[in-house]
């Protein structure tokens, strides 16, 4: 296999992912809609194309996919200029967007009714993973498949796991945002309660890292200013992982849980919390910044944001 690889999807992610694969010696081309986007990706010296035809070439090795919702993943697959039809069967296909179980079979089982590989692979660890190369990566998809994204996978993550079959890469990513949404809360909710009991936060937060209170929220990013340096809460909650993301993920695994009739209240309850945070036009804030909202005139921060418009 060549070192060429196609990235579309460029954003907060999928930029510096694309810069390690770069940084490897990859012969990366990338593409994204947002004129402003490929700006950056030049500014990082990355190779850029003016159309998702212009990245196709016979010897391209990898595509990889980095898009907000299933929609765009099911348009830049199977569209009208649909990829599926234009790759090389030595190519392998990689959709590292976090979208509906149902779009990620039905676009995986298109790739092999064509005889082209595929997985999909959603990622998580946020803007500082996808930066340092250390994103946990959860992949659907045959084992050959997955041996053989393998190298490509390690350059971006830390982590790579295997979950089953096709789509249950999403699957998996699904049930593991659904809990860091709900943990998000949990953490903003208990320094919140040490800030009103008038204990100091930062003991509090060491405490809870080596207690049984621990989660990823407290441990790596917390959700208030002050604790670790590095994190969105230290940076005026830029994302990051953006609020919207997260209520897009929960409001899949919510439509997921419904489908298989599984019971998800506290799934359900975060998602009301998260599309309040939304339409009071924080959407585009990390979605850490949620403990503004449930600590309300406690925190003496204040969100120095501008606020996206309500539509």
């Amino acid at each position: 296999m060549s070192d060429k690889v196609a990235f579309i999807g460029i954003g907060n992610m999928g930029l510096p992912m694309a810069k390690n694969l770069m940084k490897a010696g990859k012969q990366v081309k990338v593409f994204d809609v947002s004129s402003s986007v490929i700006d950056k990706a030049k500014k990082e010296n990355l190779s850029t194309v003016e159309n998702i035809d212009s990245l196709i070439e016979k010897d391209l090795s990898f595509v990889i996919t980095m898009l907000p919702e299933g929609k765009n993943s099911e348009d830049v697959y199977l569209g009208e200029n649909g990829i599926i039809k234009k790759v090389s069967k030595n190519c392998l296909l990689i959709d590292c967007s976090t979208i509906d179980i149902e779009t990620s079979i039905r676009i995986g089982k298109k790739a092999q009714e064509e005889k082209i590989k595929m997985i999909d692979a959603p990622v998580s660890g946020g803007v500082m993973g996808a930066n340092k190369g250390t994103l946990n990566i959860m992949v659907g998809g045959s084992k050959e498949d997955f041996e053989l994204a393998l190298p490509i996978l390690k350059i971006m993550g830390k982590n790579i796991f295997h979950a089953g079959e096709i789509g249950c890469g999403n699957g998996a990513k699904i049930c593991n945002n659904m809990s860091l949404g709900i943990t998000m809360i949990a953490a903003s909710e208990s320094l919140m309660l040490a800030k009103r009991l008038n204990i100091d936060v930062k003991k509090v937060h060491e405490i809870m890292k080596s207690a049984s209170g621990n989660s990823w929220p407290i441990s790596v990013y917390p959700p208030v200013p002050g604790l670790i340096d590095g994190t969105p809460s230290n940076n005026n909650y830029k994302p990051g992982f953006s609020t919207a993301m997260m209520t897009k993920d929960l409001k899949l695994a919510n439509q997921i849980s419904k489908s298989v009739k599984a019971n998800t209240p506290l799934g359900e309850k975060a998602l009301k919390i998260y599309t309040e945070f939304c339409e009071n036009g924080y959407s585009e804030t990390d979605f850490s910044a949620i403990s503004k909202l449930i600590g309300d005139d406690i925190w003496d921060y204040q969100l120095n944001i501008k606020k996206n418009k309500k539509k």
